[in-house]
């Protein structure tokens, strides 16, 4: 099969992200089991035009603020130079619309869709671009398969009019060759949280920051390692500035691979206060390093955590049931040692291949079904 896949950016893209690893992890076991594959996405400075990346043929036009003007054109050069069987069309952001374009095989692979979730992180007007964008979907899309990363979001997209029989579902993966417990366990010498991810308004990680002065109170040591750059770094800043945390929050910033892993390996808990993801693939690396998550029970979180095994879950929003849950799992010893050896057990349950065979399988059907109506 001759594979067509179009995202805002790639892995190499200084803002990539939880949807870029996703993808790319399927779209290079796909060719390493012999198909074709070709990827359309945005500039970044000193990135080349075009390359091929683990055996995928990447090519690169615009800016990321504007791709999904130019995105039909890109894809009409690729199809021009390459015929291709099947659009394979990551909706992680605004919609490309493919199929009003073209008229062949597509697949939507959707790790969430904001909804009125887009209110909490943009300014009014772009946010009800972002809404609106999404509202078509349904009839944009209504010859196209559909991939979704979590059970959340296959409902999700059965409330929006989307047929069951056209949604399959792959759990996103986690590569334990990476990710795995240290032997010797070494934790940091105060109890650490760590939350690590992009740092957006929406993602809520001042929950996080908010609840440390009722931790304090159980745990006076306790202290928050936030990793990771975003938008919302410089207020996030503030809020710890006003709240006198400064001893009590340390702001990493961007770090590498390697930096990544020893956060997670050597923090106490993991905590993903996000009011709705598509999966939530910190929390299954965190636990695949034996650290057990603190997540808000919300779409794509709750189906990444196995509660009371791997972690648990807090009404988001909820600063004080936050605060308690983590201080049940810095305090109660037993507890802990559950719930670190059964997050091990539970990320063990995910892994790429599986991911990528679930999706393929997905991608066959979209495949079939159109020759069956065309």
């Amino acid at each position: 099969m001759r594979i067509l896949a179009i995202n805002w950016q790639d892995l190499t893209h200084p803002q990539a992200g939880g949807a870029e690893v996703h993808l790319e992890e399927i779209l290079r076991r796909v060719v390493s089991w012999g198909h074709e594959v070709s990827l359309a996405c945005c500039t970044y400075p000193g990135c080349k035009t075009r390359e091929c990346i683990g055996g995928v043929e990447v090519y690169r036009r615009g800016g990321r603020q504007a791709f999904n003007f130019i995105a039909p054109t890109l894809i009409r050069q690729i199809l021009d130079e390459k015929p291709h069987d099947l659009l394979v069309e990551d909706i992680n952001k605004i919609p490309f619309y493919l199929p009003m374009f073209f008229k062949m095989p597509h697949l939507a692979v959707i790790p969430h869709l904001f909804g009125r979730n887009i209110y909490q992180e943009a300014n009014p007007v772009i946010a009800s671009y972002v809404y609106l964008a999404e509202k078509p979907i349904k009839s944009v899309y209504r010859k196209s398969g559909f991939l979704a990363i979590s059970e959340s979001t296959r409902l999700d997209l059965v409330a929006r009019g989307i047929a069951v029989d056209k949604i399959g579902v792959a759990e996103c993966g986690v590569d334990h060759d990476v990710y795995n417990p240290e032997r010797p366990v070494v934790k940091y010498d105060r109890p650490t949280v760590v939350y690590l991810g992009r740092i957006k308004k929406y993602k809520s990680v001042h929950h996080l920051v908010q609840a440390l002065p009722a931790i304090q109170k159980s745990i006076p040591d306790v202290r928050a390692l936030i990793v990771g750059d975003g938008d919302y770094l410089e207020s996030l800043k503030q809020i710890v500035a006003r709240l006198g945390l400064q001893d009590a929050v340390e702001l990493v910033g961007f770090v590498n691979s390697a930096e990544k892993l020893t956060h997670l390996r050597r923090s106490h808990v993991s905590v993903y206060p996000s009011p709705k993801e598509g999966w939530g693939i910190t929390n299954i690396e965190a636990n695949a390093c034996g650290t057990p998550v603190v997540a808000a029970n919300v779409p794509g979180l709750k189906d990444s955590v196995n509660p009371g095994k791997s972690g648990l879950l807090y009404q988001y929003g909820n600063i004080e049931e936050l605060a308690q849950q983590i201080v049940r799992v810095l305090s109660d010893k037993p507890l802990y040692q559950s719930l670190s050896l059964g997050a091990v057990e539970w990320a063990n349950r995910f892994t790429w291949d599986d991911c990528a065979r679930r999706s393929f399988a997905v991608m066959e059907k979209t495949f079939g079904e159109w020759g069956k109506h065309a």
